[in-house]
């Protein structure tokens, strides 16, 4: 597994915990760092599609508010949201 994060997530016990649970970090080194860890760029481009869908599932208000408090109620209501952004992507334009 590999676990992407912003530089902001950068530091030694971060990436020694990430370690410790068996992932590997890609998290790109702050500017300050004077041991640079190795990192893709490839990676860390698709971390923006992630964060994307994020923001956009945020306008959902039921989402972004919490209405649901089981867990499973919220999931249902995620994955509805989900379902709704990605036919809204994908619908025809005919």
């Amino acid at each position: 597994m590999i676990v992407l994060a912003d530089k902001a997530y950068d530091a030694d016990r971060i990436r020694a915990l990430i370690e410790q649970q068996g992932a590997t970090p890609n998290i790109p080194a702050k500017s300050n760092r004077k041991w640079k860890s190795c990192f893709s760029k490839r990676l860390y481009r698709e971390r923006n599609l992630i964060e994307r869908f994020f923001s956009k599932l945020k306008h959902f208000r039921r989402v972004a508010t919490r209405y649901e408090k089981l867990a499973e109620n919220f999931l249902a209501m995620v994955q509805l949201a989900s379902v709704r952004l990605w036919l809204r992507a994908y619908e025809s334009t005919a």
